[in-house]
């Protein structure tokens, strides 16, 4: 399929193809040109695409074509299409995308989620719903109550399913999946595919169409990447160092591991002069609604987040990520850093690594398969020496690695669209590659971490109960893709 398709070619509606370019959009992502013309043929569709690549649009604009095109019978408005995603933020930046692109069409949208009160959402389900976002646990409370019935459904939208299945999720999606009439059209999206996504998959779709843009776990060319070693009592300091200069960092969303750690930095952020904002789990989602707008506007300058609350996070312009806590999840790296670098335009992913996160590194380098370059004369750098430099063979495919694990993830939702032109457990063996040093520029020297692993590179946990509450978990590795 050549590059320079155009939305026009698509064959989509007038009103819809004056929508899409209302936004300034021209040329439809890899993702929306080879996932729109089998959706809007009415077959069933697997897409696997990581964060920023502008999937939203792709199961949006057909699933906007194929209700309008006819009126329900009776006038009624019985839920034809339900789109189930992971998280409350990702909800409301799909609905968005409903209402920007069908904003021609008559037909109503409304959106469900948790930690809000349900009465504003059961009065717009009353008044008629064509399209129904919601998150599980809220859409099966009110399915429960007689609120939402999905038997005249025509559509049924599976978005993120690896996060899902990350975040513990996957029997209340199994729940949902009942309810749903047998006959009817799915589109299920999901960064990655592990074996319980693909059994899921397998069980849900009917002879389905897969299309697949960029391999699963790989970063997009348009993130620069950097690592910084440095201790963990020294992160904060060197975190506010590096904010301190507006015009090179205009805008910063930085990621820790919990929700106490993201009060306490955006805290002393904001003590030292960086205007900074929290958003996770335990915010009301008022104020974490309050913070996303302020961060969208320019008005907060630094968003400090956890992965499920930054799940969904979609801002133009975003120039740099933080990762102040290195995840134990490779892909959850990927995830994060997808926040930046998106339709094209340039960014920069800031990673912290101390001493007990070194083998997280060292699983992120294999499963995007490129060393990351280290930042080599830094203030605030670690007394230890860097890992021996080496050479990662980017053509390698991640390792195969033991079973999975839930892990509370989450991260990133659609949008990443191009204007105007063309987990897991387990793991650790030896890991003996050798990795040849290169040349770096701007301070930076590429760098591998060929040794071997060893409990000096990062202590051993036992359990989750056995660390300190400023331990960081266990690794967590996934298997090979089916």
């Amino acid at each position: 399929m050549r590059d320079f398709m155009t939305f026009d070619e698509l064959q989509l509606t007038d009103s819809l193809l004056k929508a899409v370019k209302a936004e300034g959009y021209t040329t439809p992502t890899p993702i929306q040109a080879k996932a729109i013309p089998h959706a809007l043929a009415g077959k069933d569709v697997l897409g696997v695409a990581q964060t920023g690549t502008g999937k939203t649009a792709a199961f949006a604009l057909p699933i906007l074509q194929r209700l309008s095109a006819k009126a329900p019978a009776g006038g009624a408005r019985p839920v034809r299409c339900l789109v189930l995603t992971p998280t409350r933020e990702l909800a409301s930046q799909v609905s968005d995308s409903f209402v920007t692109y069908g904003k021609n069409l008559p037909l109503r949208h409304a959106v469900v989620f948790g930690g809000v009160g349900q009465n504003p959402q059961v009065q717009a389900l009353r008044q008629g719903v064509d399209i129904l976002v919601a998150t599980p646990g809220r859409l099966l409370d009110l399915i429960d109550q007689g609120f939402v019935t999905l038997r005249a459904l025509e559509v049924f939208v599976l978005d993120e399913a690896d996060r899902m299945l990350d975040m513990g999720f996957i029997h209340d999606v199994r729940r949902v999946i009942k309810v749903l009439p047998p006959v009817r059209q799915t589109l299920f999206f999901s960064a990655t595919l592990p074996p319980d996504i693909m059994d899921l998959a397998r069980n849900i779709l009917k002879e389905p169409v897969r299309v697949e843009v960029t391999p699963a776990s790989s970063t997009a060319d348009t993130v620069s990447q950097q690592v910084y070693f440095v201790e963990r009592e020294e992160k904060r300091a060197l975190l506010t160092h590096l904010l301190q200069d507006a015009k090179a960092i205009p805008r910063a969303l930085v990621f820790t591991r919990t929700k106490h750690g993201a009060n306490r930095v955006a805290k002393q952020l904001t003590a030292a002069g960086v205007r900074a904002d929290a958003i996770h789990g335990n915010k009301s989602q008022n104020a974490r609604e309050r913070a996303l707008d302020e961060f969208r506007a320019g008005t907060l300058r630094v968003l400090v987040a956890t992965d499920i609350a930054a799940r969904g996070i979609d801002i133009d312009g975003l120039s740099h990520v933080f990762n102040y806590d290195l995840p134990n999840v490779p892909e959850q790296y990927v995830h994060r850093i997808g926040r930046t670098g998106r339709a094209g335009a340039s960014g920069q992913a800031v990673s912290f690594c101390d001493s007990e996160e070194r083998a997280y590194l060292r699983d992120i380098e294999r499963t995007i398969r490129r060393s990351v370059p280290v930042v080599a004369d830094a203030a605030f750098r670690s007394h230890l020496p860097p890992p021996l430099p080496g050479d990662v063979e980017e053509s390698r495919p991640p390792m195969n690695r033991g079973g999975r694990g839930q892990s509370r993830g989450g991260g990133g939702g659609g949008g990443g669209q191009r204007r105007g032109g063309g987990q897991r457990r387990g793991g650790g063996g030896g890991g003996g590659q050798s990795r040849q040093a290169s040349g770096g520029g701007n301070g930076q020297a590429p760098r591998g971490g060929g040794q071997g692993r060893s409990q000096q590179a990062r202590p051993a946990v036992a359990s989750p109960a056995a660390a300190g509450p400023s331990s960081p978990p266990p690794r967590r590795t996934m298997s090979k893709w089916g």
